[in-house]
């Protein structure tokens, strides 16, 4: 039974914690005065707890900063919501001129010596063999996180150290907003009616519908993906596609505008980074953002990303020589140029399985798709998903309640439409965690974001099969946030899950969008209503792994780049050079890519995930927990075999008992054990790729 926390202390929304936040009353200036509030009091009370000569307890030590620092957190956690979805100027203003005093604090805490011998202490005392296993794992967790805040720095070493937290936490700001402000500040207006052959008509009326919410004639074409990836698949325009690709392939870089230029973000972020790791003992970033990973070093996960490199890359070659094979003979296209790669790919696509994405894409309406999404949950979980009531951010966004057996298990807001002033991906983030507090347990709710195509002209929006297996993807993350019955907010849900192994139910997900029984129930085509056809299914699974050693490969290129790039010592060196990162990213390229762009492509200045998402020298970690995803699907295979739907309860019930549940209150390699009754092993995913050995 759900229990709301304790009344709000004044008229400001940002205050009221008794229930949902309150967005329909959020305004920019309430950000200021709330959190300096809530900074205020979280200092008062860890001078309090600190000054206490008592022997610090869970309860009187524990407890109390958990509850404080979780208002903190909810209260900023709106506010960056709200500088995602929607960064118009007042929001962007309002949430970097609070940065720096809240990433300050934070700094200010993982530094602050008495606070962690508090912790040392009560970890040490003898009241740590009675607590359970899991409030265990929480202390020493803590133990172990102040000393990567630097905590057991020398005095006057600290405040250089907390400076670099906060100018690290401003550049990632920064890095978002430049590369949103590049991407819209590109479009592509097209007069001559010609110039959209091949574009398939939801993706031309889209455009016709931007340029005239622009007040301009004829269609508009912009680098949000809804908008950019039909023109680099489907266009006939070699020139249009030409022009594309470039604007999308330097943004933000210094071959635009100079105020939104990343390359000198990206220098002066890393070698911050390897000053921080090297103020902490550490030969480099890597090795510090390892330190709470399943992973052990960075040898280990370069071995593991070289390992599969070497059986992923004859398969990419081979893809690639049937890709520029085609291309010259079918085409025309001889060469093969980057901005062709999509097209000759899809054409590829159409003439080796009879079949279009953008045929596909018809039977994926919004309402079907969702129907269907709610449907696998519920087969696996035993859960419902039932509309409910919320203010919300935008008229556009939907939100739902899940329930179990009647009970309410938690709620969560769906926006799944692109917008200019959203930033562009897919995520899943926390609104509310679940937790016990003293006035009862509160029920997690979570924020589901996508960029996918809004309806357009009276038809809902459709989906293409990608859009379904993101969706699928995200809902995966809100699920493990959603179904946990960890009532300790440290690892609850996501929280305190390793990074490598937080991709592991979202991309388990993904698996039930191949299957039949799954595709039957979430497919009418939306003019027809017809469910998708038999046929065309087993030509979508018979290209299931079209290119998959390309896409693979492709993959490996990012994690191995991230992963070197934070492993290479420099601090003290000042910024790293733009053209250093390049040369980096080329040598990675040599060693394991078969597709190079051209010289004055700009990839780094728009990789959000590791210099603005926290993916820092964990990019891997997509490839890490898809070992673990398709190994634990696997499971559903077996228990599924001759049954005619993979969507088994029993072993649904095991998977949220054994993973989903558990959060983070045991290290993942044992959530997984528990699940699987073995040690993971790659063979699986490689079968799924189409890469096992034969």
């Amino acid at each position: 039974m759900t229990q709301t926390s304790a009344p709000a202390a004044s008229g400001n929304p940002l205050l009221d914690f008794s229930g949902l936040p309150r967005f329909a009353d959020i305004r920019p200036e309430h950000v200021a005065p709330a959190m300096r509030q809530l900074l205020d009091e979280n200092r008062a009370l860890i001078e309090r707890l600190t000054a206490d000569p008592a022997t610090p307890t869970w309860d009187t030590f524990v407890a109390p900063m958990t509850e404080a620092g979780e208002r903190l957190g909810r209260a900023w956690g709106v506010v960056g919501h709200l500088h995602s979805v929607m960064d118009v100027p007042e929001w962007r203003e309002t949430y970097n001129a609070l940065l720096p005093e809240v990433s300050r604090f934070f700094a200010e805490v993982g530094q602050n010596l008495a606070l962690f011998r508090k912790y040392k202490a009560l970890r040490d005392g003898p009241e740590y063999a009675a607590l359970s296993p899991t409030r265990r794992l929480i202390l020493d967790h803590e133990v172990r996180d102040f000393r990567l805040s630097g905590a057991e720095l020398p005095d006057e070493l600290k405040p250089r150290f907390k400076d670099i937290q906060e100018e690290q936490s401003q550049l990632a700001a920064k890095f978002s907003e430049n590369l949103l402000d590049a991407t819209n500040a590109h479009e592509e207006l097209i007069t001559d009616e010609s110039e959209l052959a091949g574009i398939p008509e939801d993706a031309r009326a889209l455009a016709r519908a931007s340029a005239e919410a622009e007040g301009k004639p004829g269609w508009r074409f912009t680098l949000h993906m809804p908008s950019y990836l039909p023109v680099m698949q489907y266009a006939d325009s070699r020139a249009l596609r030409e022009r594309m690709y470039r604007a999308y392939a330097v943004r933000a870089s210094e071959q635009g505008a100079p105020e939104w230029d990343n390359g000198p973000l990206i220098g002066r972020i890393l070698a911050l980074r390897a000053e921080e790791a090297k103020m902490l003992g550490y030969a480099s970033f890597a090795e510090v953002s390892l330190v709470p990973k399943m992973a052990d070093t960075p040898a280990q996960v370069l071995a593991f990303l070289r390992e599969l490199a070497a059986r992923a890359r004859p398969f990419a070659e081979r893809d690639l020589a049937e890709l520029k094979a085609f291309a010259g003979a079918e085409l025309g296209l001889d060469p093969l140029q980057p901005w062709d790669v999509a097209y000759a790919s899809e054409k590829l696509r159409q003439s080796r399985y009879d079949y279009s994405d953008q045929e596909v894409k018809q039977y994926f309406p919004e309402p079907k798709v969702l129907d269907g999404l709610f449907g696998v949950i519920r087969a696996l979980y035993g859960v419902d998903i039932l509309p409910d009531e919320a203010p919300s951010w935008d008229a556009d966004t939907r939100f739902f309640r899940i329930e179990k057996d009647g009970d309410t298990v938690g709620h969560f807001y769906l926006d799944l439409h692109a917008r200019p002033t959203k930033r562009g991906g897919a995520w899943m983030d926390s609104a509310r965690s679940r937790h016990r507090t003293p006035h009862g347990t509160e029920t997690p709710v979570a924020y589901l974001v996508c960029n996918f195509p809004g309806a357009v002209g009276g038809k809902p929006a459709t989906f293409s099969h990608d859009d379904v297996l993101t969706l699928f993807h995200e809902c995966g993350h809100g699920l493990h946030h959603l179904l946990t019955r960890v009532e300790d907010l440290a690892v609850s849900g996501i929280h305190g899950v390793e990074w490598d192994a937080v991709e592991l139910p979202s991309q388990f997900m993904e698996n039930f969008c191949w299957e039949w029984d799954v595709l039957q129930g979430m497919t009418a085509h939306v003019d027809s209503g017809e469910p998708l056809p038999r046929a065309l299914y087993d030509k979508m699974i018979a290209a299931k792994n079209f290119q998959s050693g390309m896409q693979t490969v492709r993959q490996l290129e990012f994690s191995m780049f991230d992963l070197r790039l934070h492993s290479e010592p420099g601090a003290g060196a000042g910024p790293v050079p733009v053209e250093r990162v390049m040369a980096l990213l080329d040598e990675v390229r040599r060693e394991v890519a078969v597709l190079f762009p051209p010289a004055w492509h700009r990839f780094p200045h728009s990789f959000s995930h590791i210099f603005a998402g926290g993916y820092a020298a964990g990019y891997y970690s997509y490839k890490w927990a898809e070992v673990l995803s398709a190994d634990a699907f696997e499971a559903f295979e077996e228990a599924g075999a001759g049954k005619g739907s993979l969507l088994d309860a029993e072993t649904g019930a095991r998977f949220w008992r054994e993973i989903l549940a558990v959060g983070g209150s045991r290290p993942a390699i044992e959530s997984f054990k528990a699940f699987r009754g073995r040690e993971p092993r790659v063979d699986a995913l490689l079968r799924h790729n189409g890469m096992a050995r034969t």
